[in-house]
């Protein structure tokens, strides 16, 4: 039986749904999926199934879980979205992913580690999810790709790095004793120092660097906010330490620029993973656009620097019109979910493979090691130090280190 085609006249049109957040403290990360959604629409529409254009309809998370029940509520009773499509954040995007779930439409996202979108949400072998979907790097990758940069700026063997992690979901997935950060970390033979976790917004970070220092850490990670690890960094300066290198996770897809703690950028200098840039050897499966020429396209219309989640808002869309292309019947959401639960595409992303990911659901994203360093066309620019898991990844800069 059809439940998401339309028709108008004798054209047939399947919608695919997009929540965004346009307003709210997550706007930064809804800026490149709200571009790149303006940007495919007319590529889109041709991009379907024989017979069908494809349309955007998008709505606004407002940045919080109940915005996003909402939005995609709307997108399945007023526009009869055959798919639904995300980008979002620690609460947002679990709340897109559980509500269509629960009304049974096919839904894609990304920007968020798979074990916590997918044993957060309570699936496991036994018990896969039947309608969502996502492709991302893992908790595990991030420890791999952070390891090499430890040792990279340390030497091998065992380091002491000092954990600072926050009191909320960051934090405790980070410390997860299977899926987490720190089981991974600690494979690579490293020590960790985990000081009770602080509370969001940090007011007081002496304890941690108290506890670093004694330790003799010459590393720090942290899945901290922009504004906490400025905190951080003060602090440890007033107190005459430093560690020698800082890696982060959260929020360090953004341009330095975008934060700033009084003094120096907060991300200056700090070491990152690297999902997606310019120089990155893929091209779009919808109309073979390379990373370089998104970037730029980027710039030029927004005239703001590139961002890594622009890769991965693109390659969104790329999925959804290879599901809604390579479904057997389009207009059927069950059948929209078996072909993106079969898909196998290269991608602006890279290459994206549902059929042997981690766990069902799943497809993986490689991973880098990244700097953001003082720049030529920005005040910052984010180097590629080490190419991890990205395969033909070039190598852009050598890491700095205190």
């Amino acid at each position: 039986m059809s439940d998401s085609g339309l028709g108008v006249g004798r054209e047939r049109v399947l919608t695919v749904g997009v929540v965004v957040a346009r307003t709210g403290r997550l706007t930064s990360l809804g800026d490149p999926l709200d571009f790149v959604m303006t940007l495919l629409a007319p590529e889109l529409a041709a991009a379907g199934p024989r017979g069908f254009r494809v349309r955007l309809a998008g709505r606004d998370s407002r940045s919080s879980a109940d915005g996003a029940r909402q939005a995609v509520k709307e997108l399945v009773q007023d526009e009869n979205a055959a798919i639904i499509v995300t980008l979002a954040g620690t609460q947002v995007l679990p709340a897109v992913a559980d509500a269509c779930e629960s009304v049974g439409v096919p839904c894609l996202s990304s920007t968020f580690p798979w074990q916590v979108y997918y044993y957060g949400r309570g699936a496991d072998a036994a018990r896969p999810f039947d309608w969502t979907y996502h492709f991302c790097w893992g908790l595990d990758d991030i420890a791999a790709t952070f390891a090499d940069l430890w040792e990279q700026a340390c030497g091998a063997g065992r380091q002491t790095v000092g954990c600072l992690w926050n009191d909320g979901p960051q934090g405790d997935w980070s410390r997860h004793p299977e899926h987490g950060f720190a089981p991974a970390a600690r494979d690579r033979g490293h020590r960790l120092v985990e000081p009770v976790p602080y509370r969001e917004p940090a007011v007081d970070l002496g304890r941690h660097i108290n506890e670093f220092r004694d330790a003799g850490a010459a590393v720090v990670t942290s899945a901290a906010t922009g504004q906490d690890l400025a905190l951080f960094r003060a602090q440890a300066a007033e107190t005459g330490w430093q560690p020698r290198l800082i890696t982060c996770s959260r929020w360090l897809a953004y341009p330095p620029s975008s934060t700033i703690s009084g003094r120096q950028s907060a991300q200056a200098d700090v070491a990152t993973l690297v999902y997606w840039t310019p120089g990155h050897p893929y091209r779009s499966s919808l109309d073979g656009t390379t990373p370089a020429q998104l970037a730029e396209t980027y710039e030029q219309m927004t005239g703001r620097q590139w961002l890594q989640p622009l890769g991965l808002a693109y390659a969104l869309f790329e999925v959804a019109a290879h599901a809604l292309t390579t479904a057997d019947d389009p207009t059927d959401r069950r059948s929209v979910a078996a072909a993106l639960g079969s898909s196998r595409l290269d991608t602006i992303a890279g290459p994206l493979d549902w059929t042997s990911g981690p766990v069902p659901n799943i497809a993986t994203v490689p991973l880098a090691g990244g700097q953001w360093q003082p720049g030529t066309r920005h005040d910052y620019e984010l180097a590629v130090v080490t190419p991890g898991g990205a395969q033909g990844l070039r190598v852009t800069g050598d890491l700095r280190t205190a």
